[in-house]
């Protein structure tokens, strides 16, 4: 069979997983009493917030690293690694690199806060402060590679980035070999596309659901328009799902439009609801991002009683007043 498209296959996977065994925690699946009731199903939760980066970002960018390394030795990575994220993905890459041995820079605007700064420098990572937008930080990052001869390390778009995402839909089957549905955050493609293959190529028959925000969804307008389309970015509770899947996406946007069976839009005031009901049942604090498959089932009443359902719980990037902006809004 040849390798489709995306370059995501099942065997990408499996290799990926056995990668970054050892750099990377496997998380646990627990079993949501207090959700299982209330859908009168198995609903189970996938604790990718148990990363030592607090998310799952972790695992792709250590795929990548360990990939090239494998592939082409530490003196093609010499010079470094590189990319810009004020989040998840900044500190995945700068975690990756220090324990991989490789330098890497990450790129941060002049209006990125102290502490993120910090948090990333701690990780053994070089930080460049650059212009006052992501967009300009992207601008360093593309001279870093060009004139310095770094190595990018992209934060979705990229067939060894969503293979490293995959890793999770393995060790879901693994763990619960029977379940039917995973809901799981739909943004640049590589955690919904790498999941979603490694779950069919195990278990065709799985219902592979993606949540987006209710504005600013650039890949499900994307997949609505047939090609990748540019949409405006707003602010919410779940950021880490804004931000375009870039007009030359060559992987993302096939190989979610080849897994993922539906798709559902969850609103601010979903997503602040999920946020403290997570709090308040299961006593975890995470990002907005990391609960709007949980969002989804409540807030379009989604019908899964008597199926086992998987959400992934994917990062804990969250502030205290973020969380405090999410019980305002929940109280209204």
């Amino acid at each position: 069979m040849p390798e489709p498209m995306h370059g995501v296959t099942l065997a990408s996977i499996y290799a990926a997983r056995k990668r970054i065994a050892g750099q990377v925690a496997r998380t646990p699946l627990i079993r949501s009493q207090a959700l299982s009731e209330r859908f009168a199903a198995e609903v189970f939760l996938k604790l990718e917030t148990c990363q030592p980066t607090g998310a799952f970002k972790l695992r792709g960018a250590t795929n990548m690293i360990a990939a090239l390394i494998e592939q082409h030795g530490y003196d093609a990575l010499a010079k470094g690694v590189t990319t810009a994220s004020t989040g998840n993905h900044g500190r995945a890459v700068a975690y990756a690199a220090a324990r991989l041995g490789v330098p890497a820079t990450i790129c941060l605007s002049q209006l990125v806060p102290a502490n993120k700064v910090a948090a990333i420098e701690a990780l053994g990572a070089t930080v460049r402060r650059v212009g006052r937008s992501q967009d300009e930080a992207f601008e360093e990052v593309a001279r870093l590679v060009r004139e310095e001869g770094m190595t990018l390390i992209p934060p979705f778009d990229d067939p060894l980035i969503a293979a490293g995402q995959g890793t999770i839909g393995v060790e879901l089957l693994e763990d619960e070999p029977q379940l039917d549905r995973v809901l799981i955050g739909l943004s640049g493609g590589g955690l919904l596309g790498g999941i979603g293959a490694a779950l069919k190529g195990i278990r065709p028959s799985i219902q592979v659901t993606g949540i987006s925000l209710s504005q600013g969804a650039a890949m499900w307008e994307s997949l609505q328009a047939g090609h990748p389309v540019e949409v405006e970015e707003v602010e919410s509770l779940g950021d880490s799902l804004g931000g375009g899947i870039g007009l030359d996406n060559r992987c993302t946007f096939a190989l979610v439009r080849e897994v993922m069976d539906d798709h559902h839009q969850v609103s601010e005031a979903a997503i602040a609801n999920a946020m403290v009901d997570i709090l308040e049942q299961e006593k975890r604090l995470v990002e907005g991002a990391a609960v709007v498959g949980l969002a989804a089932l409540e807030e379009h009443g989604l019908d899964i009683r008597g199926q086992k359902v998987a959400l992934i719980l994917s990062g804990n990037g969250v502030s205290l007043e973020t969380f405090d902006r999410a019980r305002q809004i929940a109280e209204r």
